[in-house]
Formats: C-alpha cells, structure tokens, sequence
C-alpha cells in the first residue's frame, strides 16, 4: 500500500511559543502520511483537544503554562495517543520524568523539522525514540536525591510563591512546607529555597 493510500498520523502540536508552533505545524502538514488534527498554547488545552480529537501521537514541548509536557503526557495515560516531548533545555533528569509519565519520544528543539516528521511515524508504528546524546547524558546522571514531596514543594517554590501559597497549592499545612523546603535546602546544599528550585530545575528533577 502506498503513502498516499494509507490514513495520515493525526497528530496533535503543543507549544506555547506561537511563532514556533505555527512554523512546526506549518512544515508538518507539508508531508503526505501526517495531518495536524490540533495545535494548542497550554498543557492544559493540549489535553482537551487530546480527548476530544484523540489524535493518534502528541507534540508536546515541555515547559508550557497551566501544565507542562510531562504533566500532558500524565494524563494522556491509557489513551490512544501516543506522546513525544520536546525541550529547549534538554537536561537528562527531564528525560527520566518523561519515560516515566509514558512518552515514547524525547527531543531538543534543535531537531530539523524532517527528524521530527521521520520521529512522528517511529512513535506511530509503536516504536520509541529518544535523542541519543541525550540519552548517553542520562547513563552518566547521579538519581535524584529528593524525595517525591520536596520535589512537588521545590516545583511549587519555583514561580517564586510564598510558603502560604505552596502550601495552599499543595493542600499542605505552612510548617510541613517549611520542613520539606529546608530538609531539600540541606540535601542540595542551598543556601535558599529558590536557590534549591534552581539547582533541582538544572538536574531535570522538576
């Protein structure tokens, strides 16, 4: 059977960066075997659109408003879609985070348009790829020392909120964020709190 006899890849595009997305969709829909079912600003509109459209994979870039790519790929778990995550920052701690939530791509940014077309079909045969430089990066990669719950108190801290809004985030009591921050803070050897999200954000932990 032919490319053209054969149903195109739907495929859903999600960043929050419009020049980008418009140029990444733009280029896609330009092949025969892909169609561009979706494009979408947020994490959190890209999976509306994803359980509406169920399109058959996922572009997500990783940091994005409301939810970000891994958080996409979270959600999107026992659904259709297959899920690939693309990042500026290609930092193997996020690679880790991105497998785990279900992806079956990882990419930087850099990637030419063709690579990603070529990555689409990959993820769509039920096959995975993930960035090979990338990948050697995570084989040397200490494992995270943090716990779960200094992590989620570390992302919070992160958009630069009080201990009163992390812990309101959090449905956390403001005492039990201070003792997640600081045990953090002693573990990464940070001298504050926001210095410890830097460090954590750095090493692809959050």
């Amino acid at each position: 059977m032919s490319t053209a006899d054969r149903m195109p890849i739907r495929l859903l595009v999600a960043d929050d960066e419009e020049m980008t997305r418009t140029a990444l969709v733009a280029l896609l829909d330009l092949e025969d075997d892909i169609r561009v079912v979706a494009e979408c600003a947020d994490g959190g509109t890209a999976v509306d659109a994803a359980t509406r459209e169920r399109p058959d994979v996922a572009l997500l870039d990783l940091e994005m408003p409301v939810l970000d790519g891994v958080g996409v790929c979270e959600k999107l778990t026992g659904s259709p879609t297959r899920t690939i995550v693309v990042t500026r920052h290609a930092r193997p701690g996020v690679l880790r985070r991105a497998l785990a939530a279900g992806a079956s791509g990882f990419l930087p940014k850099s990637t030419p348009v063709q690579q990603v077309a070529d990555v689409v079909r990959r993820v769509h045969a039920g096959r995975r790829f993930v960035d090979p430089d990338i990948a050697a990066m995570a084989l040397t990669e200490a494992d995270c020392p943090l716990t779960a719950r200094e992590l989620d108190v570390l992302r919070a801290a992160r958009s630069g909120g009080t201990v009163a809004d992390i812990a309101g985030e959090l449905h956390l009591a403001q005492g039990t964020v201070r003792n997640y921050l600081s045990a953090a803070m002693t573990t990464l050897d940070a001298r504050t709190r926001h210095e410890a999200a830097r460090r954590a954000w750095e090493e692809g932990w959050i």
